[in-house]
């Protein structure tokens, strides 16, 4: 059973909740706490011994902890998503195979493109594909009919899996801490159109890239993961694109990874990732 708490910070806390886990002769399997000293926050994430009564055990943690708590006692194992693409199928064809194989740790609903083109991977796979165009609509209703669709399946988080296209803050406002993106980049470097060719002209010797909730400020949302690989002069733009599918695929598959083991916190515009 996962325990998931969210707080200011005190003293005593730990002690706190290890007295009443005691109280349930709950044993605690693994933890992990961290105190965000400038913000005065306090993270666990408690793996303990399944409970009978977790209602119970909520009210008492609440009466423990302070008045504005955040506890969750046994978030859902396998979360649901929907995914929206355009073109770029790396990113989408990882996801959809640890879907196959039930490594994903979530189960994939739908998948959403602004065009077509990755209809017949997902057919393969058994995967419901909608098609809803961006050029035939203005965007409000282009985001309404993707809304629409979304919304059928009721989904934990939506994953932009190289999804290029610019949310309004109206559909984000749908999602807050749930839509999670991939940038091609290792943020906040840049950030924008080529981002590869932007590196290649710079003659970099880094590329990477970002995984990150959405919020209104464009790729600037808070970060989950980010890598980065060594590259040098030998490396043509169209060795660095493909570098960077690469590691645009690890990064993503990790966020995933860890958003759906409830290993990310999130507070103003910052985590607490507990690997």
């Amino acid at each position: 059973m996962i325990i998931i708490i969210q707080c200011p910070d005190r003293v005593g806390l730990v002690a706190s909740i290890t007295t009443v886990l005691a109280k349930h002769e709950l044993n605690v399997i693994s933890l992990g706490e961290h105190v965000d000293k400038e913000e005065e926050r306090f993270y666990i994430r408690l793996n303990v011994e399944q409970t009978k009564d977790a209602i119970l055990l909520e009210q008492e943690l609440e009466a423990v902890l302070p008045a504005d708590s955040l506890i969750t006692i046994n978030p859902l194992p396998q979360k649901k998503i929907a995914i929206l693409v355009t073109k770029e199928y790396h990113c989408l064809a990882d996801i959809l195979v640890r879907n196959y194989f039930k490594t994903l740790g979530a189960e994939v609903q739908c998948v959403i493109g602004n065009y077509d083109n990755l209809q017949d991977v997902c057919r393969r796979f058994d995967i419901p594909f909608y098609h809803v165009s961006h050029e035939d609509k203005t965007k409000p209703e282009f985001e309404n009919e993707v809304l629409k669709t979304i919304n059928k399946y009721v989904p934990d988080y939506v994953v932009l899996a190289k999804f290029m296209r610019i949310l309004s803050p109206e559909f984000v406002a749908n999602f807050p801490m749930k839509l999670i993106n991939i940038h091609h980049s290792f943020l906040p470097a840049f950030v924008g159109a080529s981002p590869y060719r932007q590196a290649y002209n710079r003659g970099v010797k880094l590329i990477g890239a970002t995984a990150h909730f959405v919020t209104n400020d464009l790729d600037e949302g808070p970060i989950i993961t980010q890598q980065t690989i060594h590259v040098n002069h030998s490396f043509s733009t169209a060795d660095m694109v493909k570098a960077g599918r690469e590691i645009e695929t690890a990064v993503l598959a990790k966020a995933l990874e860890l958003v759906f083991d409830d290993r990310v916190f999130v507070y103003k515009n910052k985590t607490v990732v507990f690997e």
